[in-house]
């Protein structure tokens, strides 16, 4: 089977062909950065790091940009409300989102450019659709003319005459069209702003994508993907800007990923049901997080709970305790199996089976579902007394060879005992060896109230916080 992604633009899946045959040149729309990000926001950032990932496991070199949004409307009010500049609003959350996307097992981006270090780029890629007739000035803001663009609409497959101004664009007596949106909007007083041949301003928010994307990966891009709220008007701002000034397609494949709720309802701040992640990385396992929307295709919505999280978690955990019980059996296992061509020919067969699916569009779920049907023919096969120590190591190597291209640990974070408790589970060993097992079962009970769970395997003792 080939790559097929579903493009937004043509909605339908489509088999993958880089415009540059073995690589591929990924743009990611990134975060405002006002405050902590949002679970909304985390979802895009695990989304695409995934497809990343898989890409460059399929021998794709991928070259992978994500910005960040540095001056907008809501780092100056944030700024105001602080009392402080937006510079320092920008850099403090910048760095908060690299803290908790890193929790959740996101790679860095091969770069992160912010819009206040493309302002030329921004400034010259404005005059020029200008110039092209495009663009107009109008009491120091700059327009783009929309109606001028011969296929507005085509993202979101809406007819321009019934379209209407979206989010962030500002119907105003001084623009020709309702539907013409802000390149460039001028300084009001105080505010942070460049200089330009329009007077002092800074860019509309959908120009800087355009610039930065031109910038580091050229006229044209493989993928370009973002939330689903991004497709209008955001993305469909972004081709008519691009494809106004370079003649070229702006992207090949638009990829969205779908909403998330919240207990049912639409995450929104006048529903007060905003979840922070950073807040939430404190209270759950960030890679449960993570486990948690991959377990649903990229394109359908979430809805969040955190009974949902907690069965996340459970939905884990029985993948980790099938690839602990392996690793436990290996280290003590004699190499006494007869049947290990059979069961490798089995356990290559996984690694088809992901593949297939994620090849059908990055299906992340039916991938994981590969990997419980891996737990579920792994402890059968550690059931039998007899088992080979290639088998157990091509288990092994496989699942944390899928579990990384999901972006997966397989141990949970707080894996070693203290010497202390080491000392208290091998007295308790010895106790059951000499049938004391009165003192055996002291021992279970003060591990347990230190939170920590003893499992009585065929293979051996082995514990687990709980």
């Amino acid at each position: 089977m080939s790559l097929v992604i579903y493009n937004t633009l043509t909605r339908q899946k489509e088999v993958f062909k880089p415009l540059e045959e073995g690589k591929v040149k990924m743009y990611v729309c990134g975060p405002t950065v006002y405050n902590y990000i949002h679970i909304g926001n985390a979802r895009p950032a695990i989304v695409f790091d995934t497809i990343r990932r898989y890409l460059e496991y399929r021998g794709y070199d991928v070259n992978f940009i994500s910005n960040f949004t540095d001056v907008d409307d809501k780092l100056i009010r944030t700024a105001k409300e602080l009392g402080t500049d937006v510079p320092t609003v920008a850099e403090r959350f910048i760095n908060s989102y690299h803290e908790d996307v890193c929790a959740l097992g996101v790679q860095e981006a091969d770069y992160h450019p912010r819009v206040t270090e493309t302002m030329p780029e921004i400034i010259d890629f404005i005059s020029k659709l200008v110039e092209k007739g495009y663009g107009y000035e109008a009491k120091g803001d700059v327009y783009f003319k929309t109606r001028a663009f011969d296929g507005y609409g085509k993202l979101s497959h809406q007819s321009i005459d019934d379209l209407r101004s979206g989010a962030r664009i500002e119907v105003g007596d001084i623009k020709k069209d309702p539907l013409d949106f802000a390149l460039w909007k001028s300084a009001k007083e105080g505010e942070i702003s460049w200089e330009s041949p329009w007077g002092k301003g800074r860019p509309g928010w959908h120009i800087e994508c355009s610039a930065m994307a031109k910038k580091y990966l050229g006229d044209s891009i493989d993928i370009h993907g973002g939330g689903q709220d991004l497709t209008f008007p955001h993305h469909e701002n972004e081709i008519a800007q691009s494809e106004a000034l370079n003649e070229a397609p702006m992207a090949k494949y638009w990829m969205h990923n779908g909403y998330i709720n919240i207990n049912n309802e639409k995450m929104s701040k006048s529903l007060g049901n905003f979840v922070l992640v950073h807040d939430m990385i404190k209270e759950f396992d960030p890679q449960v997080i993570r486990f948690f929307m991959m377990a649903v295709h990229y394109r359908n919505p979430i809805n969040f709970s955190n009974e949902l999280l907690q069965s996340a978690e459970v939905s884990l955990n029985r993948i980790r305790t099938a690839y602990g019980n392996l690793k436990h059996r290996l280290e003590v296992s004699a190499d006494l199996a007869s049947d290990a061509e059979q069961w490798n020919e089995k356990i290559e067969q996984f690694k088809q089976s992901f593949i297939t699916e994620m090849d059908d569009d990055f299906n992340t779920a039916n991938a994981i579902a590969v990997l419980f049907d891996m737990a579920r023919e792994a402890n059968v096969y550690l059931q039998s007394e007899n088992t080979s120590t290639a088998v157990l190591a091509k288990f092994i190597g496989l699942f944390e060879e899928l579990a990384g291209v999901l972006g997966l640990t397989l141990t949970e974070e707080k894996e070693l005992l203290d010497e202390d408790i080491e000392a208290l589970i091998e007295e308790r060993n010895n106790a059951r060896r000499e049938c004391n097992f009165a003192r055996a079962d002291e021992i279970r009970d003060q591990l347990r109230d230190l939170n920590i769970v003893l499992e009585d395997t065929p293979q051996g003792v082995r514990w687990k916080r709980q």
